[in-house]
């Protein structure tokens, strides 16, 4: 009986050990390569499931860019190019994400309505280290939102996601209570992830979302944390395999990103 209890601590505490290892705290978990997602490997390969293993927080793209993906208190949201907002089973593959399991480091409410760009540099005063990794969520009221996501593909040969920029469709919503999760991460690890700001949004309601184009804030939450390392999981497909990563897609990132070519 007592070998019999020895062996079951033995597991449990590589049980535990294992769940830390797949949620390390202050680390960034990504699944896929952004410049590979801006040039077409828009195909599924890593399940929810697994994804949610490594943290709680976070946003990415579903399979085929049918719309985009965040990721809060450790449940992965899809809002579609209709608009609609769903939770993903956790056989649902996706084609881009980092999450991480946040936690707060800095806590504090913004003025009361604040534009993007003020918003933005009254962050960068929060987050002094040009070259740091860091979490930001937003909770509370919006003025404004502006939202967008892209349709899905339905064959081969993919375009970029550049050029799907005209199909993308967008949202717009005033006095809207909701979540933003995003990051700031720095400009050496872009082409593999996305350098600067990046937000999704999800209303209280969990019916509304997409990827923030534009906001004007009116009292909201923000909480920061900084994280300390990251991981890349490479896609083990055919299509990545023979993927040429030699064109640098950093502007078509940009463009992506402000949801324009302008």
């Amino acid at each position: 009986m007592k070998k019999y209890l020895i062996l079951l601590l033995v597991g449990i505490a590589l049980h535990q050990h294992g769940n830390a290892q797949q949620a390390k705290p202050h680390h960034l978990f990504t699944a896929g390569v952004a410049s590979g997602l801006m040039g077409g490997l828009f195909e599924g390969f890593y399940p929810v499931s697994k994804l949610l293993q490594h943290g709680n927080f976070g946003l990415g793209a579903p399979d085929k860019i049918d719309g985009e993906l965040l990721v809060l208190n450790g449940v992965a949201y899809q809002t579609t190019s209709t608009g609609a907002t769903r939770v993903l089973p956790g056989n649902h593959l996706v084609s881009f994400a980092m999450v991480h399991p946040f936690v707060t480091k800095r806590r504090l409410r913004a003025p009361a309505v604040i534009s993007k760009s003020m918003f933005f540099t009254m962050l960068d005063t929060l987050m002094p280290q040009k070259n740091g990794l860091y979490a930001v969520h937003i909770k509370g009221r919006f003025k404004y939102l502006k939202t967008r996501a892209f349709p899905p593909v339905t064959s081969h040969p993919y375009p970029t996601l550049a050029s799907m920029i005209p199909q993308q469709k967008f949202f717009e919503f005033e006095n809207i209570e909701g979540e933003l999760v995003g990051y700031r991460l720095p400009a050496y690890m872009d082409n593999t992830n996305i350098s600067g700001y990046h937000f999704h949004f999800l209303s209280a309601d969990k019916k509304h979302g997409g990827h923030i184009v534009d906001l004007t804030l009116s009292g909201v939450t923000i909480e920061i944390d900084q994280l300390e390392s990251y991981t890349v999981e490479l896609p083990d497909t055919e299509e990545f395999r023979h993927f040429d990563f030699h064109q640098n897609r950093a502007e078509d990132i940009k463009q992506v990103e402000r949801g324009s070519k302008e």
